[in-house]
């Protein structure tokens, strides 16, 4: 058969006569050609990039300094202490990197996840050296207010510096100054056409060089992968994809068997589960191999870092807010009978129920099954229960819950009991909205994606977002919700 990019042959034994030449010969003296120039700009990339890295860091250091003595005493101070501390950061941040292996050129393919790295290696370095100052009692030369400007240039520099990278990457992708990776498929003849149709290689910049059709059943497969292996080692790719369903562990075994002595990197060829699940690792627990298809969404540093970020905001927020509380709760009581705050029951991290707090906006305290959602122009809403729920006002008693650890300001929405219990069942995935806690505000709330849901295709759409936020957490994912929630328009349009 044939497929636009990829030419798919059954690797029977080639003719007698093309026996008697040369193997390869113009083959192996193009791959060497080829070889080269790839090796050089990988290992020419390596060293740019750590030499970028050491750069910026120590530029930034001799600007932060630089700014503070301006903004401070109004002209140029000398650098050079700050400018030896900038060596010492970026010989540790380049050697934390290196060891990290963050200096292949493949990781700068796309700019995500960059950003949590740097930060990571950044507070590493950064820290490592401000203890390493107090243990010498050699920081006393330098301000508080230049040392917190230099760990914010610092970072700002540094990932600064990847974004640059990745688009130099991207550019020469482009521009085909790149050379692609290599890939032999080898494997059934239904999986080897569904593994071309389901990626697009060539932006991916990969190139199937050879693909070879595994005769599955006819007496010949020990054949087809040893001229297989033949082609392998005289292409010499850089990646052999075994596309063969994970079920027939019998026939994956013989196959890696016969690749195992070519210089190229195995793969078992994917299987359409784990399309679900990007984050897909083989993990080593003690002395068992598994393949890892989800992690916890955040890390136990992570989940300390968010705690005490939402602890320390909610509770300024309260006392900030207080005056605001007062006035609100005496609108309500003279606006409509009823108590100042609606309670009612949610599930929260783990599925465990909690009462979430809100100022009452309604003439109704419903929590029970026959629970029915707030909708435009809903006549149970109060005048000035219209006002709160329009700017979101009614949600901040919920700073309660971040205080008490049931919710956190930045999380997927909490629905109420029933509708939870009806939306599992009809969305997919739904459940693992659990995962983390629920938040004041989150993804898909400033994204547009609140008010009243008028159809499962809504929900499914909030849905998807929730599970972007849990599957892609970051500090700066926090904060730009945040930001968004209070100034963009689209975070409160169909807040009714």
């Amino acid at each position: 058969m044939e497929h636009p990019s990829v030419h798919f042959h059954d690797v029977a034994p080639p003719p007698r006569r093309a026996a008697k030449r040369s193997p390869g010969g113009a083959v192996r003296r193009e791959r060497r050609r080829a070889a080269a120039p790839k090796a050089a700009i990988e290992v020419g990339f390596s060293y740019l990039a750590a030499a970028a890295d050491y750069l910026a860091i120590v530029l930034a250091a001799a600007a932060s300094h630089i700014l503070f003595g301006l903004a401070t005493f109004g002209y140029f101070p000398r650098a050079e202490s700050v400018v030896a501390v900038g060596f010492v950061l970026g010989a540790l941040v380049v050697a934390l990197n290196a060891q990290r292996g963050e200096y292949e050129i493949r990781l700068y393919a796309e700019m995500e996840g960059h950003v949590g790295r740097c930060l990571s290696v950044w507070n590493i370095a950064f820290f490592g050296v401000l203890a390493l100052g107090f243990a010498t009692k050699t920081t006393e030369i330098f301000s508080r207010g230049a040392t917190a400007i230099l760990y914010v240039a610092g970072f700002l520099a540094l990932a600064g510096m990847r974004a640059i990278l990745v688009r130099l990457v991207g550019t020469a992708k482009t521009k085909g100054w790149l050379p692609p990776r290599r890939l032999v498929l080898v494997g059934l003849e239904s999986q080897l056409t569904s593994f071309v149709e389901r990626y697009n290689l060539d932006q991916a910049g990969m190139e199937v060089v050879s693909a070879a059709v595994i005769r599955d059943g006819e007496g010949t497969v020990r054949d087809d992968l040893a001229l297989a292996a033949a082609t392998v080692r005289v292409l010499r790719p850089d990646d052999v994809f075994i596309a063969i369903p994970w079920s027939r562990a019998r026939l994956i075994e013989t196959c890696v068997d016969a690749f195992l002595r070519t210089p190229a990197e195995i793969h078992l060829g994917p299987e359409d589960i784990l399309d679900r699940f990007a984050e897909a690792e083989i993990a080593k627990l003690g002395p068992i191999a598994s393949l890892n298809i989800t992690r916890r969404p955040l890390t136990t540093v992570q989940l300390v870092e968010k705690r005490l970020f939402d602890l320390a905001v909610a509770t300024l927020a309260l006392i900030a807010l207080a005056p605001l509380f007062a006035v609100v709760a005496l609108l309500i009581k003279l606006d409509s009978p009823g108590p100042i705050f609606f309670s009612q029951r949610r599930y929260g991290f783990n599925q465990e129920p909690f009462r979430i707090h809100k100022f009452r906006t309604m003439t109704t305290m419903e929590d029970n099954a026959a629970l029915k959602s707030a909708t435009r122009n809903d006549p149970r809403v109060t005048p000035i229960g219209a006002v709160l729920r329009r700017y979101s006002i009614d949600e901040l008693p919920q700073l309660i819950n971040v205080i008490s650890g049931d919710m956190s300001l930045v999380g997927p929405r909490p629905h109420a009991l029933a509708h939870d219990q009806l939306y599992e069942r009809r969305i997919a995935q739904y459940a693992r909205r659990h995962n983390v806690k629920p938040g004041i505000t989150g993804w898909a709330q400033v994204r547009g994606f609140r008010g009243e849901i008028a159809s499962d295709d809504k929900m499914r759409r909030r849905v998807e977002h929730d599970l972007y936020y849990i599957d892609n957490w970051s500090f700066w994912l926090d904060l730009k919700i945040l930001t968004l929630t209070l100034f963009s328009r689209k975070a409160h349009a169909d807040a009714y």
